[in-house]
């Protein structure tokens, strides 16, 4: 699908989509369990890959007919073999994270996704699997997908690169629950993304389990049961995909179109003034479960620097903003983020290219120039990523002429109201 977005005012009230981040984990938390509710889970691509797996695995998720609640019955700490491959499709989240409950299994399983998730790395998590008493292989013996995992991981002490993906100390730590022995990881080099392990450690709180930060990293004790309180948990919205809105709300619109401003439900009261306080004061709802209000206006931006090394998510947000900002917006620390659905630095920076902006691109940095952009309407590519589709379209509100997104399709992934909720707000969207 292609989605045409015009400059428009827009301007209303909306509610931040659930959580992704969340919802992956509790519901194969819940999987781990004997049965529980999620309630308010997002119900996405990525999301209904974890559903499938869960299932896969000898669970039973049931979605209400709205949406508003998952009933899952568990497979209560071991997962079974599967019938047939587990199919991740796109969603990384769900394959790190299956990863490990996969090794807990006594017999194999075979793991795969699309194209973009088997060129995405496994191999430091397959590594530990194995120094845990587990197997963990690719097929390709690249550490890539596909994987076969199995073996009965039993748990003990292993160390892990914390620069290319903190889901992988999600996976051990939420497998290492369940396990005999525990599992202690030791980080080898600084955590990228701190605040998904920190989601992690809050939910998994939440469902009865212990784990905690250690001097070397994290642990969690073995031999523990899932199970939140009142056999229920609810998730909370989601600031990552909010953000887009957030900035289509605080970014100045082209000449001649009406100023915005927008009432968003979501953590943290807070109103950003300008570009400046919204770059430094987004990470803040980042790892929040938490819900209040805020509200955001346009207002004058000027280039800042911000450190994505916690909140790699919110790169093509920050770009898209750097491109209507006075001066520079150099955004550091984003190495990493070239390993997601796509290399999102290097998407950002040929995309917005396309639209007039001026960026400078290096491995770890990615510098938009304000002074010397102009973004008019042009065709761009969405990557097949949901975070590129989402950010350029905002860009593509305040750009002189109209902007066709390709493959806009893919923001089902995340926000799969993304489109109808930017239309509500008066945006001009047309589909194709």
């Amino acid at each position: 699908m292609d989605v045409t977005v015009s400059p428009s005012r827009v301007a209303g009230r909306t509610r931040a989509p659930p959580s992704k981040s969340y919802t992956h984990r509790a519901i194969l938390a819940a999987g781990y369990g004997a049965s529980a509710t999620v309630l308010n889970p997002l119900v996405s691509a990525d999301t209904r890959a974890t559903m499938r797996a869960v299932d896969a695995f000898g669970g039973e998720t049931e979605l209400a007919d709205d949406g508003s609640e998952l009933v899952v019955d568990g497979f209560d700490g071991r997962p079974d073999a599967p019938d047939d491959v587990v199919n991740c499709e796109n969603s990384g989240t769900t394959m790190r994270l299956v990863t490990a409950c996969a090794a807990l299994g006594d017999d194999l399983t075979v793991l795969t996704g699309d194209d973009s998730l088997r060129s995405r790395p496994q191999g430091p998590l397959l590594d530990a699997v194995g120094e845990l008493g587990g197997r963990g292989e690719s097929t390709r013996r690249n550490g890539r997908a596909p994987l076969v995992v199995g073996d009965g991981m039993t748990g003990g002490a292993v160390s892990i690169p914390g620069d290319v993906s903190s889901q992988y100390i999600t996976a051990l730590l939420m497998a290492g629950a369940v396990t005999d022995e525990g599992v202690d990881v030791a980080l080898e080099t600084e955590l990228k993304s701190a605040p998904y392990v920190d989601i992690t450690l809050e939910l998994l709180a939440e469902y009865g389990v212990d784990a905690e930060a250690t001097a070397e990293g994290f642990s969690v004790a073995g031999g523990q049961s899932y199970a939140p309180v009142g056999g229920e948990y609810e998730v909370p919205g989601d600031f990552s995909s909010i953000s887009y809105l957030l900035a289509a709300g605080a970014s100045p619109p082209p000449t001649g179109t009406p100023s915005s401003s927008r009432a968003l439900d979501r953590a943290h009261r807070a109103t950003p003034p300008s570009w400046t306080s919204f770059a430094t004061w987004a990470p803040k709802w980042t790892g929040t479960g938490t819900r209040a209000n805020s509200t955001v206006s346009r207002a004058a931006l000027s280039g800042t620097t911000v450190d994505v090394g916690d909140t790699p998510d919110l790169l093509p947000t920050i770009a898209a903003l750097g491109a209507v900002a006075d001066g520079d917006t150099v955004i550091e620390n984003c190495e990493h983020v070239r390993y997601k659905e796509t290399d999102r630095v290097r998407a950002m920076a040929e995309e917005l290219g396309k639209m007039g902006a001026s960026v400078t691109e290096e491995e770890d940095r990615l510098t938009i120039h304000g002074d010397e952009t102009d973004l008019a309407g042009a065709t761009v590519d969405g990557r097949h990523d949901h975070r590129i589709v989402m950010s350029l379209a905002v860009a593509g509100l305040v750009a002189d002429g109209e902007t066709t997104v390709t493959g806009a399709e893919h923001v089902d992934v995340s926000f799969p109201k993304f489109f109808e909720t930017l239309d509500s707000l008066g945006a001009s969207v047309q589909r194709s």
